[in-house]
């Protein structure tokens, strides 16, 4: 499980950002947190499974990110994150539809997020649409009270301009606008150490399920 070994390490790893002594530290990185959280994870498929059957199948490597960066467009060359982090969704990790668990476990941020984060150009017409037609149902969901508490709002970056025959309903609900439709749970480091962690996790996700319900409606149109 989640240790102060594990974050002890990955603020280590800040101050040593570097492949040689990342080498030197392989064991550690090994011991302290590339297999307690690879055990953690399959605890969590397993109770986010109990909530939700169609997540049954799905192994720590299948939703688990690598540890690696992407530094080929990037001006930051440090070949490490300084957190680890998993999406536990229908298919594994490459699947962006809505729904899902998305968690990051860092000594800098811990997060669990939700929603739909990347609808490519033809899906986020149809959200809008849907959105658009749907006004009052999608902001009762989204003033629900346990999802206010747990989540507060819907996130995403936005566009200045939609499509014409959206423009009255942008303007009753601005959230029409956004290219993204996900939200985020910030959680303190010592808070992964308890020992109630994992039900917290899926608690906070099942605030958000109404929402990923709504999006879901919109993802099976497609199919």
């Amino acid at each position: 499980m989640i240790s102060e070994a594990y974050y002890e390490f990955l603020i280590d790893l800040t101050l040593n950002n570097q492949k040689t002594w990342f080498d030197e530290n392989r064991k550690r990185y090994e011991r302290d947190v590339k297999k307690p959280f690879e055990q953690f994870v399959a605890q969590l498929i397993e109770a986010v499974c109990a909530v939700d059957g169609r997540y049954g199948g799905l192994e720590p490597k299948d939703v688990i990110f690598r540890i690696n960066r992407d530094i080929r467009f990037s001006k930051d060359k440090t070949p490490y994150k300084t957190n680890r982090s998993c999406l536990i969704a229908i298919g594994g990790r490459k699947k962006m539809q809505p729904g899902g668990l998305y968690l990051e476990l860092g000594p800098e941020h811990c997060g669990i997020y939700s929603g739909w984060y990347m609808p490519d150009r033809d899906q986020l017409l149809r959200i809008r649409e849907h959105l658009a037609a749907n006004i009052d149902r999608a902001k009762s969901i989204l003033s629900a009270p346990t999802f206010i508490k747990t989540f507060g709002e819907i996130r995403g970056e936005a566009q200045k301009r939609i499509p014409v025959h959206l423009k009255e309903a942008g303007e009753a609900f601005p959230l029409i606008y956004n290219t993204q439709f996900y939200a985020m749970h910030e959680i303190e480091p010592e808070r992964s150490l308890e020992p109630d962690f994992i039900p917290y996790i899926v608690e906070c996700w099942k605030a958000i399920e109404p929402w990923n319900a709504f999006l879901g409606e919109v993802h099976r149109e497609e199919d």
